[in-house]
């Protein structure tokens, strides 16, 4: 398992925090934790879980480090033999993003699929529903209306084709 890097965290991190505060409160946490894996906490047990009930940049950083050693993803050996089968950090990164945005895993990211999953992150709404089309429109090389992995990886990376 390939871990995020920090400035992935942080771009996540200021997603998340919705009001600007600069902390993640366990009600932001925890909207993250369903969004992303249908997990359901009480505040209070997050808050417990956690320790805290607001999060900084710092704090979560800590927080991601003991979820993916709790998950096996804290393991080096892990990341080096994934290193030594060809995905580098930012490949393996990569690929695990777009497994996520893959949700029917047929190997392809379509309009709706791009479109569910900004959906579930708050970054998309009924106004800007042509942005998914024209999102994949300009890095379907193939034009097939799908992006597969490379055009994806184009696409997260804004390189041009």
């Amino acid at each position: 398992m390939c871990l995020l890097k920090t400035n992935d965290l942080h771009r996540i991190f200021q997603e998340l925090d919705r009001n600007g505060d600069g902390l993640l409160s366990a009600v932001e946490l925890n909207w993250l934790l369903e969004s992303i894996g249908g997990v359901h906490f009480s505040l209070e047990e997050l808050e417990s879980s956690v320790g805290k009930s607001c999060l900084n940049f710092d704090e979560f950083l800590l927080f991601y480090d003991s979820i993916t050693k709790q998950s096996g993803g804290g393991n080096s050996e892990a990341v080096v033999a994934d290193d030594q089968e060809g995905c580098n950090r930012e490949d393996c990164d990569l690929v695990k993003a777009f497994q996520v945005f893959d949700s029917n895993g047929d190997g392809f990211i379509s309009i709706e699929e791009l479109q569910s999953m900004l959906s579930r992150l708050g970054l998309w709404d009924e106004t800007t529903g042509k942005d998914c089309r024209s999102m994949i429109c300009r890095y379907d090389t193939n034009l097939d209306g799908v992006l597969d992995f490379e055009e994806f990886k184009k696409m997260m990376l804004h390189t041009s084709s």
